[in-house]
C-alpha cells in the first residue's frame, strides 16, 4: 500500500498544534479544512497511548443530512483513507473501522461514526455514545445544541480500564470547520468572545484562513496569502466568481461572515440600505403597538406601529424555535411587560390559529388567552379568510411606499431575523430543471419564513390589506408625468504518514 502523506499550510498548522478542547476553522471553499480536519483525526488516532500494543480510538463525524455526509464529507474522508486499503465503510450503520500496523509495531484502530445531526432533538441520538472525540464539518448548519450535547460524550473512549495509567484517551476534544455564515449566528457570537478574550483559549480556539478573493473598491482579486492554491485548478476562484452575487463571494470566496440569498425573495422590494435606519427605532409614546403573529412550531411575531403620517416602523421581533403555542404566549408576555409596559396593544395572528390542536382541542388563539393575550385572527373582513396575495401585497404596499421622502415603512436594525428575512431569506426556492430558471409556487418554509409572515399579519391588522382592497382605480395623466432623477456618484506544518 503507498505511504500517504499530509502536509499542513499556515493556518492549519496552528490548528494541528492547538490545544483548545475546542477547535474551529473557518475558510473559504477549497481551502483543505476539511482535509486538514480528516486528517487531524488520523493524527489524534496514532498518538493515542498504546494500551497492550492497541492504540484505540473512536470518533463521530457530524453534517447536518446523511446526504451530505455521502456527498462531500465521506469523499474527503475516503480521499485520506481509501477503502480499498483501509476497509470499506458498512453503510449500514455508517461507520468506518481502520486497523492497520503502525511501524512501530503497535495496532492503531480507529473508529469513525459518521451521524447526521442537524436539530436540537437529535442530541438524543447522542446520549449513549463514548467517544474519544468529534468532528463537525461544515458548523454553521448545527444547531449548538447538538454541539453542546456531543461535549458529554467526549473523552469517554477509550475508557480509563482499557487505557495507559487509567487516564482515559491521551487526547479528547472536537474540531470544527465551515464556510463563513451570518452575524447572528452562534459561531459568529463565540468568535467575537474568542478575539474580545472573552473565552477561555483552553476551552475554545478560532481559526480564519485567508480568503481566495480580496476586495478592494467593490472589486474582487486574487488573494496572494490564500492556502491551498497548489491543489486547486488555475484560477479557482477567479472563474467561479464569475456570475455569482457580490454576497456570495464575499461569503464562499473572500471568507467573510454575511448572508447569501438561495432563492427569489417573496419582497424583492425591501432594500435593506433603504428600509433599515442606522439607528435603533423606539416606539413612540401613546400609539398603539400592533403585534403580528405567526404560530406552528417555530412561532414568531413583529412589533410595529403605524404613525400620525401613515408610516410604518417596526422596532421588535421575537423569534423561537421548536415552540408551542403556550411557552410562545408565556415568552411573549413576559417581553411586553418587561420591555414594553407603559404601551397599549393589539394582536392579529395567522387565521390558521383558530383551528383545533391535535393535542388537546384547543386553538392557538385560545392558548395566547390564557396568557392575556387577545389576538384576532388577521385577515381582510370582506374577505374573511387568509388571502395569500392579499397579505403579501400587505406588506408590499408600504415597502413601495414614499412618505415626506422616505420609506413608507422602516425597520430597526434591532429585528436581525425579519431584516435577512426580507432580503431574501423569505424566498421561492428554486427547481432543480437543468438550463431553466423556474421557481416553487409558494414559499420555502424555513427560518425566516415565520417572522417575514408575522410581520405580513401586522399590516393586515393595521389595515393594509383593507386598503388594497379598497383603492379606487385612478385615471392617469400622461401629460402631466414629471420624472426628475438624480444620481448621487460620490456615493507552519503537521503531517499524517502511516503504511499497510
Amino acid at each position: 500500500m503507498p505511504k500517504l502523506s499530509y502536509k499542513a499550510h499556515k493556518t492549519l498548522s496552528r490548528f494541528h498544534h492547538s490545544k483548545a478542547f475546542h477547535r474551529a476553522i473557518r475558510g473559504p471553499r477549497g481551502s483543505g479544512k476539511s482535509t486538514g480536519c480528516c486528517v487531524e483525526l488520523g493524527i489524534k488516532g496514532q498518538q493515542q497511548a498504546p494500551y497492550h500494543d492497541l492504540r484505540q480510538t473512536r470518533f463521530a463525524i457530524v453534517r447536518d443530512t446523511y446526504r451530505e455526509l455521502e456527498d462531500t464529507t465521506i469523499k474527503t474522508w475516503c480521499r485520506w483513507y481509501p477503502e480499498e486499503f483501509t476497509g470499506p465503510i458498512n453503510r449500514g450503520t455508517m461507520s468506518h473501522t481502520i486497523r492497520q500496523k503502525l511501524p512501530d509495531g503497535t495496532m492503531w484502530e480507529m473508529e469513525a461514526l459518521f451521524r447526521a445531526l442537524d436539530r436540537p432533538g437529535d442530541i438524543k441520538k447522542t446520549l449513549s455514545l463514548e467517544l474519544t472525540g468529534a468532528y463537525i464539518n461544515e458548523a454553521k448548519n448545527t444547531p449548538f445544541g447538538i454541539i453542546s450535547g456531543l461535549d458529554d460524550a467526549i473523552g469517554r473512549f477509550p475508557p480509563k480500564d482499557l487505557s495507559v495509567g487509567f487516564n482515559g484517551p491521551t487526547w479528547a476534544g472536537m474540531i470544527l470547520d465551515t464556510n463563513s455564515p451570518d452575524d447572528d449566528h452562534w459561531w459568529y457570537k463565540l468568535d467575537e468572545q474568542f478575539r474580545n478574550g472573552e473565552l477561555d483559549p483552553k476551552a475554545w480556539q478560532f481559526f480564519d484562513q485567508p480568503g481566495g478573493l480580496i476586495e478592494r473598491g467593490g472589486k474582487f482579486f486574487a488573494n496572494p496569502k490564500a492556502e491551498n492554491l497548489e491543489n486547486l485548478p488555475d484560477d479557482f476562484y477567479l472563474m467561479r466568481m464569475v456570475g455569482k452575487s457580490k454576497d456570495h463571494i464575499r461569503v464562499y470566496y473572500c471568507n467573510q461572515y454575511g448572508f447569501v440569498i438561495d432563492g427569489m425573495p417573496v419582497h424583492p422590494d425591501y432594500v435593506d440600505a433603504t428600509h433599515c435606519p442606522g439607528e435603533e427605532i423606539n416606539p413612540a409614546k401613546g400609539r398603539a403597538v400592533i403585534v403580528g403573529i405567526d404560530f406552528g412550531l417555530t412561532p414568531a411575531a413583529t412589533f410595529g406601529q403605524q404613525l400620525v403620517n401613515g408610516r410604518w416602523v417596526v422596532f421588535d421581533e421575537l423569534v423561537t424555535e421548536r415552540m408551542g403555542a403556550d411557552n410562545f404566549g408565556r415568552e411573549l408576555k413576559l417581553k411586553i411587560q418587561s420591555e414594553y409596559p407603559d404601551f397599549k396593544f393589539k394582536f392579529y395572528g395567522d387565521p390558521a390559529g383558530g383551528d383545533d390542536s391535535q393535542t388537546d382541542e384547543r386553538t392557538c388563539f385560545q392558548v395566547l388567552a390564557t396568557h392575556g393575550i387577545n389576538a384576532e385572527p388577521a385577515v381582510v373582513k370582506s374577505k374573511a379568510r387568509n388571502d395569500t396575495e392579499i397579505r403579501r401585497g400587505a406588506l408590499r404596499a408600504p415597502l413601495t411606499r414614499m412618505i415626506d421622502g422616505k420609506p413608507g415603512i422602516l425597520i430597526s436594525p434591532k429585528c436581525k431575523v425579519l431584516r435577512k428575512a426580507l432580503s431574501g431569506g423569505f424566498c421561492f426556492k428554486k427547481k432543480q430543471i437543468v438550463g431553466s430558471e423556474q421557481y416553487h409556487a409558494t414559499p420555502d418554509k424555513n427560518k425566516y419564513s415565520h417572522v417575514a409572515e408575522a410581520c405580513e399579519y401586522m399590516c393586515i391588522g393595521g389595515g393594509e390589506g383593507e386598503r388594497l382592497i379598497e383603492a379606487p382605480p385612478q385615471d392617469v395623466d400622461t401629460s402631466l408625468w414629471d420624472l426628475n432623477i438624480e444620481i448621487d456618484h460620490g456615493a507552519g506544518d503537521a503531517s499524517l504518514g502511516w503504511m499497510g
